[in-house]
């Protein structure tokens, strides 16, 4: 795992080269739909703002982010759509002002935190260098989505190292989430980094189930980007291979995920 300001570098990295593509969009282009049903770009870009502010009340004043994370969770189906079209509905200059502010002042809270301080969250309370990881996730899968929506191809770089690894810690959630039992074995998984050569390699060597394949696939099946069909991602062992079925990077309901290109026909 990284450092914070190592996380937090790549974060901004992340969200400066998405906020150059909406930055330059028509009002028309906002409202273009995305792979994510009933969301807009602008509804991914509120998306965006609206978590990045629930960060920045978590790090600032976590008693207040408490009494709004009660409110949100106590409809755990709707609260993420309902900010998402409450942002959505924003002049675009408004919205993308509100967003690059939100994320800012994220920056400058999460790089003067406490190292050892554990902040409160949706799920599990996390550090400041796990927050920044899951900002980092976020932003990458939504503005994969945003691209989508364009036809903009964007190449993968390294940044993916964090959505990769917050990945991989996050399978016991995954099978959680579900209502299963997460395997008690570890399991191995290595990963080709989109620069070439680079294996990312998590757990331990001798491990009897393994996963394999390109970073850039696990990354789009564990923010449920692609479906596993059209991912190069391979599984050794049973529960290997359930784990590639179910995983996701992100807290809360799975949701339905993507349907395999070929579904359509």
């Amino acid at each position: 795992m990284s450092d914070a300001t190592s996380v937090l570098d790549d974060l901004r990295e992340e969200s400066d080269e998405l906020d150059r593509v909406v930055g330059e969009l028509s009002e028309e282009q906002w409202a273009r739909a995305t792979p994510a049903p009933g969301w807009s770009i602008a509804h991914q870009i509120a998306h965006l703002a609206w978590t990045d502010q629930a960060a920045l009340l978590a790090v600032t004043d976590p008693e207040a982010f408490v009494k709004e994370a009660e409110k949100a969770l106590a409809v755990p189906d709707t609260f993420v759509d309902e900010g998402a079209e409450a942002g959505a509905a924003l002049p675009p200059a408004r919205l993308l002002a509100q967003w690059r502010a939100g994320r800012e002042g994220l920056q400058r809270a999460l790089r003067t935190a406490p190292a050892r301080t554990r902040f409160p969250w949706y799920g599990l309370p996390m550090a400041a260098t796990s927050l920044a990881t899951a900002r980092l996730m976020e932003t990458w899968a939504h503005g994969r989505d945003v691209m989508d929506a364009l036809r903009v191809t964007r190449p993968p770089t390294d940044r993916l190292r964090h959505v990769a690894w917050i990945g991989v810690r996050a399978r016991d959630f995954a099978f959680g989430v579900r209502g299963l039992s997460a395997p008690e074995e570890e399991f191995r998984v290595e990963l080709v980094a989109p620069s070439g050569g680079d294996v990312w390699a998590y757990g331990p060597e001798n491990a009897a189930q393994r996963v394999t394949g390109p970073a850039l696939d696990f990354c789009l099946l564990v923010t449920r980007r692609a479906h596993r069909a059209d991912l190069a991602v391979h599984a050794e062992g049973p529960d290997a291979d359930r784990w590639l079925d179910i995983a996701q990077a992100f807290a809360g309901p799975p949701g339905a995920g993507r349907e395999p290109k070929g579904a359509a026909g």
